[in-house]
This record gives C-alpha cells, sequence and structure tokens, in this order.
C-alpha cells in the first residue's frame, strides 16, 4: 500500500472513529485523541518488524495515560479496534507493542479484542 494510500485510509478511519464514539457521551477520550496518540505507529503496525519508533512509543505511553476511567478504556478500545479491523495490521506487532514499549494497557490492541469488558 503506498504512502499517500495509507494517509487517505487513515484520514477516512479517524471520520468513522470519530462518528463511532459520538454515541458515547460518557468518555473524556475521543477516538481523535486516540488516532493522535497512535498515528505514529501505523507504518509500524502495517509493514515494520523489531521495536517499535520512540515516537509511537511516545504515543501509547500518552494514551495509557489519558485512560484513566472504564468509560475512557472502552472508548479507546473501541477506536482502536475499529481502526484494526479496517487496517491490515501485523497483530503480532498490535500485541507486543504496549510491552514493547514498557508500558501496560488493560486491553490488547486487536480486532479481536471484546471492550464491552
Amino acid at each position: 500500500m503506498k504512502l499517500s494510500s495509507l494517509s487517505a485510509a487513515a484520514a477516512a478511519l479517524m471520520l468513522l472513529l470519530l462518528l463511532l464514539l459520538a454515541a458515547s457521551s460518557e468518555a473524556a477520550i475521543t477516538c481523535s485523541d486516540v488516532t493522535k496518540d497512535l498515528r505514529p505507529c501505523l507504518s509500524y503496525l502495517v509493514s515494520g518488524s523489531g521495536k517499535p519508533p520512540a515516537a509511537c512509543c511516545a504515543g501509547a505511553s500518552a494514551l495509557a495515560s489519558a485512560v484513566s476511567t472504564s468509560a475512557d478504556k472502552k472508548a479507546a478500545c473501541a477506536c482502536i479496534k475499529s481502526a484494526a479491523q479496517k487496517i491490515n495490521i501485523k497483530s503480532q506487532l498490535a500485541q507486543a507493542l504496549p510491552g514493547n514499549c514498557g508500558i501496560n494497557l488493560s486491553f490488547s490492541i486487536s480486532p479481536n479484542t471484546d471492550c464491552s469488558k
């Protein structure tokens, strides 16, 4: 996939994620927040290998710090899950991302994650 295609897909995803989150008024975090924090991880999760780039880990760490309530965690999880279903990411890299960045998320980054819990 070309970089311009990735950019267009990311823009479309952001719009979709915003629409999906609009129904959840309890959460303080928005899909645009999640997307902004994880945008540096996109190319790594699609075609990377090894350790994630520092900018990706910084964004993932910012996201982990921003999701403090149960509603925030569910909203962030739903945003990530939706994005993971739309973009062909390497699931092993996505699942290992928090550990490789030295952070702890209470949910996994996967298109199969149950965000209701």
